[in-house]
């Protein structure tokens, strides 16, 4: 039997994991399976943990007003040390990108435990942006003895930076698991009602839903002002309703409030729980964020994503057409938003529903293969020596 810890902090990571754990629960024959919590977001992911059924065996609590990555990173590397010194793991799973997924990596590799990583090689290299999370999955790669790609894209990235071909495993992503447990479900009766509403104006036809979702800390400042101005002048023009997630970060969530807060048909809410949003983004006509995971879920939905970012990781959509790079200045995000709502053409071409990111089993391909893998197959790591 395998003794397997996984550990996230944040709503995306849970969301992600949670087929993982309900796939690693379904083989209490190979694993005894243990979760652990930093709670790095409290709220959002106890909501999360209660929508999936989970129940932490751990929960670190980290979180603190106005956190920065660094206190974070304290806090989980102390309080995680202990326990992985007690219960002798076999393997540490995390996933993705954030402070919580590196730092526990990085315990579990001074405590000689193995680490395997959901939703590995994501890169756009470039170590501002996304930041902190360029870096924090980079490294993760160097820790990881087990690289659980989401598709062919990402396995590239790590043979590209000498990761050993039998360390990677394309398993999809589990997001897209997620999303299709969420669908089975009934829409919230108060995501019905707040479709139902529309944008209050008294038309008899329903304005096209337009769901937004900013929270990058690149995006902090003068980015969301910007994509706030943009928000507010699509509400004004055009026959729409907007609805915006306001992230519960105060760096989000005072500018947009102060900015945004009264605007007609323009409905601001609080952090929504999982299958809210999904509901949400379902009804979409189009998805306007800087999130990773909504940029997974629009394509599998048939639903245009744009992307107020830079640059972006998740190339696939990209390339299919069905997302589109849109930056943070203000005049962009209206003339691709309008497009969208005027050119039937332009919207067809993107609103094609596309599984680029798995076909919902990726929980049960990672947990067989966590179960299969002979490590000491492979060679143990090392750095090339240098040659004159």
């Amino acid at each position: 039997m395998l003794k397997v810890l996984s550990v996230f902090g944040t709503r995306p990571e849970a969301i992600k994991m949670a087929p993982v754990l309900a796939a690693l629960a379904a083989m209490p024959e190979t694993f005894d399976s243990r979760v652990c919590v930093t709670a790095q977001h409290r709220g959002m992911l106890d909501q999360t943990l209660r929508l999936f059924g989970v129940v932490p065996d751990y929960d670190l609590d980290v979180m603190t007003a106005n956190q920065t990555p660094s206190q974070v990173a304290a806090a989980v590397l102390l309080k995680l040390e202990p326990i992985l010194k007690a219960e002798h793991f076999d393997w540490l799973l995390v996933q993705g990108d954030t402070t919580t997924t590196a730092v526990a990596a990085l315990a579990a590799f001074h405590a000689q435990v193995k680490v395997a990583h959901v939703e590995a090689g994501l890169r756009t290299y470039d170590l501002g942006q996304p930041f902190p999370e360029e870096l924090n999955r980079r490294v993760v790669s160097l820790i990881a003895d087990l690289n659980f790609a989401a598709t062919v894209d990402a396995q590239k990235n790590l043979l590209r930076e000498g990761v050993d071909p039998r360390r990677i495993v394309i398993t999809g992503n589990p997001v897209i698991d997620a999303l299709r447990q969420m669908l089975r479900l009934p829409m919230p009766a108060d995501i019905k009602a707040l479709l139902d509403g529309g944008s209050g104006n008294g038309s008899a036809a329903k304005p096209k839903l337009v769901l937004v979702t900013a929270h990058r800390r690149e995006n902090f400042g003068r980015p969301l002002a910007n994509i706030c101005a943009a928000l507010k002048t699509i509400a004004r023009e055009k026959e729409v309703h907007i609805v915006f997630a306001v992230h519960e970060n105060p760096n989000v969530r005072g500018p947009v409030r102060e900015i945004l807060a009264g605007v007609r048909r323009l409905t601001l809410t609080g952090p929504l729980d999982y299958l809210s949003v999904v509901h949400l983004a379902n009804a979409a006509h189009i998805i306007v964020t800087d999130s990773g995971g909504l940029q997974e879920e629009g394509p599998s939905l048939g639903k245009p994503v744009l992307v107020m970012r830079n640059v972006t990781e998740r190339r696939e959509a990209i390339a299919e057409g069905v997302a589109r790079i849109v930056g943070t200045e203000t005049e962009t995000i209206v003339r691709q938003i309008s497009r969208l709502l005027l050119d039937e053409e332009a919207y067809l071409s993107m609103s094609k529903r596309v599984d680029l990111y798995g076909d919902g089993k990726a929980g049960e391909k990672i947990a067989r293969s966590l179960a299969s893998h002979e490590l000491k197959m492979v060679e143990p790591r090392g750095i090339e020596p240098l040659t004159s």
